[in-house]
């Protein structure tokens, strides 16, 4: 989890792609947004984290994306949205700007 990404004030949900969760309750999802990490290999530069920033700002409901970036490397991408993103669509949107979604390494 990023540093700082939780304060205790329990307005965002975390969720990490590729380690076991339990998707937000209804009641969760109105009440807060949620954040979601996931690693992406193949980046290697600023232009590259603009075309993943930008296929995943247009998914509904995604209002922020963070990324950093290990050149070269897997990068850490965290996605704040009003609601739950699927993997897939996740994984669509880095795919589209010519990325991959890989598994955490735990």
């Amino acid at each position: 989890m990023p540093s700082g990404a939780c304060c205790g004030s329990g307005n965002t949900t975390h969720h990490t792609i590729g380690l076991m969760n339990q998707p937000p309750t209804n009641q969760e999802q109105a009440m807060s947004t949620v954040s979601t990490t996931v690693n992406v290999s193949g980046m290697t530069c600023g232009h590259c984290v603009s075309s993943v920033s930008e296929e995943l700002e247009a998914l509904a409901g995604v209002e922020k994306v963070d990324v950093d970036l290990n050149s070269g490397g897997v990068s850490t991408v965290t996605i704040t949205s009003a609601g739950a993103l699927s993997e897939s669509e996740i994984g669509e949107a880095v795919a589209e700007a010519g990325y991959l979604v890989v598994a955490n390494e735990a």
